[in-house]
């Protein structure tokens, strides 16, 4: 049976509007994440939550350690990746999650990547949002990037944390 049988034409076409414009809690995203050589790197899905953007983040192929992961200001992944920006800092924070005066938007815990270089873990990012619209939207005018880095992030070093060079990128879509 068809979903016309059961919702008459006018409760069809809310219904039909009401699941074209979700709400925030309902919406969610993907990055295909890269090396630099072209290389599969993984997926992270980022899922809206009433607390902010829940990352679950699976990587592949990636060296064994401690490696910084940011969403950055651009939605770019040309290696070496710097297309992508610097880190997403709409609230024009400094870096780190030790600022005294709070954090960019897109500083998050550093990843720890075992032997085999898989990986597979959940963060919460409360400083962004996937609403469109919104200054702190994953969506904005050039778009967001999520980035990992050759090092550790110490949560101190303005504006980059003394992460290194950039390993993955995938572009927010």
């Amino acid at each position: 049976m068809t979903m016309s049988k059961f919702v008459s034409g006018a409760g069809l076409a809310a219904l039909l509007m009401a699941a074209t414009a979700l709400p925030a809690s309902a919406q969610s995203a993907k990055a295909a994440l890269k090396t630099a050589d072209g290389k599969d790197a993984g997926v992270a899905t980022l899922t809206q939550t009433p607390s902010g953007v829940l990352i679950a983040l699976a990587v592949k192929g990636l060296p064994a350690g401690e490696h910084a992961f940011h969403v950055h200001a651009v939605g770019k992944c040309e290696p070496p990746f710097t297309s992508a920006g610097g880190h997403f800092n709409p609230a024009g924070k400094k870096h780190g999650m030790m600022a005294a005066d709070g954090h960019h938007a897109g500083d998050m815990p550093n990843l720890h990547i075992p032997a085999g270089g898989e990986l597979a873990v959940e963060v919460q990012n409360a400083s962004i949002t996937l609403e469109k619209g919104k200054p702190n939207s994953a969506f904005g005018a050039n778009g967001t990037a999520l980035v990992i880095h050759a090092g550790k992030d110490d949560y101190k070093t303005d504006p980059t944390g003394d992460a290194g060079g950039r390993i993955a990128c995938g572009v927010i879509e």
